[in-house]
């Protein structure tokens, strides 16, 4: 049994009540077992001093995609339509084994720098087993998936998919990797309504019900996306969904930025969970989700970054200021809080991955999924009579994370790389996209 004890630090539990508390956190092995001021532990394997530090449950992002973290900055200032037609696709449909694999360990390494400790994440066609090891020596823990696309004219062909062989290749690779270490799990991820067969999705709704796996897809990001969808289905994104069996409590929708009044009601009715990207929705011109109406509506809303080409950062602290901050406008300035922002990138994550009762929060049976912030600096001071949460969502970015904890393992420790080596992953990163380029001259800016 490994012990780590916290001392004297300021916690933000996120438990029922919100409370915020100095004291302690006592962990054994993956669980903490007590929370409490002035904790009467006599030994433990590892004491962190708490003192002026700030724990909060560590962030879950439910919208990330790790296979393109490679592609930052090759896909800057397009709309959706056409940053996956002229730049993504391509990209995806380049990759090998080698840069699946290190592409996420970058991606990876970015999240934990900045006390990310769940993802929701979705990966190319090709090559998902070097992803999910990447995942899986990181020490992250993780819903994941290959895409799937067995439709779509303008598709690279490396990416075209067999109804049948995508739809085998997803059960094989959930078979493999769904519980591995009781960390990971699969999520079956079609991409999208524009790139899926009727057949594919009927079949992963089956496949879901059948073995209670969560589907994580896109839906409503574009209005392009949806005029098309309309024209092919004669329905709207979430209700051509609905249709088919898949608007469920183990639905995740990306974006939903489009939605109407009948959209709106089925995910609500149906327990659907909504991923927020508004670094993505922003940068990709798609527009802003209606939020605060979903959330009055009492919808499952969490946060996510969405991929390094189209926001270009994987930043929770970015991601929750700005989901604050765009609705102000619109919505008046009591919209959107720090608590509820702060809520979505914690606990609302969690009830997104089907795991509050397991993380999302500071409390005794949970996991161990912690960050520490140092928010003693000039950016977030004064502290004296400011909320902690307002910090947090306000004023902290990701540099004051100095250590992040996901099931009781230390992943990283005063800012310290535990599990990954950083030196060979930016090297061999920077190695990887230069031999995909050449595959792919005309997107080489240096061509």
């Amino acid at each position: 049994m490994k012990t780590i004890l916290i001392r004297n630090a300021e916690i933000v539990t996120m438990n029922a009540n919100e409370e915020i508390i100095t004291g302690d956190i006592y962990i054994e092995d993956d669980i903490i077992k007590a929370v409490g001021p002035n904790l009467n532990v006599d030994r433990v394997d590892q004491l962190i001093d708490g003192t002026n530090r700030t724990v909060i449950p560590g962030f879950v992002q439910t919208h990330i995609h790790l296979c393109q973290t490679l592609f930052r900055g090759k896909g800057d200032d397009l709309e959706l339509m056409d940053w996956l037609k002229q730049r993504i696709w391509p990209l995806e449909a380049s990759h090998d084994q080698e840069s699946i694999y290190y592409s996420a360990m970058l991606g990876i390494g970015e999240l934990i720098q900045s006390g990310t400790t769940t993802i929701v994440d979705m990966e190319t066609v090709h090559y998902t087993d070097s992803a999910f090891q990447a995942i899986a020596e990181s020490g992250i823990r993780a819903l994941s998936g290959k895409v799937m696309m067995d439709k779509g004219d303008e598709v690279p062909l490396p990416l075209q998919e067999n109804t049948y062989d995508s739809i085998q290749n997803s059960v094989d690779l959930m078979e493999k990797w769904h519980m591995y270490e009781g960390r990971i799990k699969y999520a079956f991820s079609p991409r999208f309504v524009v790139s899926c067969t009727e057949v594919l999705l009927r079949e992963v709704s089956e496949l879901s019900r059948t073995h209670n796996i969560h589907v994580h897809t896109h839906a409503s990001e574009n209005q392009g996306e949806i005029a098309l969808v309309e024209r092919e289905t004669g329905m709207r994104n979430v209700t051509y969904l609905h249709h088919l069996g898949l608007a469920t409590d183990r639905l995740i929708l990306a974006h939903c930025v489009w939605l109407d009044d009948e959209e709106r009601k089925i995910i609500k009715e149906n327990g659907v969970h909504v991923s927020h990207c508004p670094g993505s929705n922003l940068k990709l011109a798609s527009g802003i989700a209606d939020i605060p109406t979903l959330l009055d509506h009492h919808v499952s809303v969490s946060l996510g970054a969405d991929g390094a080409p189209c926001n270009n950062n994987l930043d929770m602290f970015n991601e929750m200021r700005l989901a604050a901050l765009i609705q102000k406008p619109v919505h008046g300035p009591t919209a959107m809080n720090a608590r509820a922002v702060f809520k979505m990138a914690t606990i609302g994550g969690a009830r997104a991955v089907g795991m509050e009762h397991e993380i999302g929060s500071i409390e005794i049976g949970k996991k161990a999924d912690i960050a520490i912030l140092n928010l003693r600096d000039f950016h977030t001071y004064p502290s004296f009579d400011v909320d902690p949460i307002s910090r947090i969502v306000y004023s902290a970015t990701r540099a004051d994370v100095e250590t992040t904890i996901v099931n009781g393992q230390i992943l990283m420790e005063n800012r310290l790389m535990r599990t990954l080596d950083k030196e060979i992953i930016l090297h061999e990163a920077n190695k990887s996209i230069k031999r995909l380029l050449r595959k792919i001259p005309h997107l080489s800016v240096s061509r």
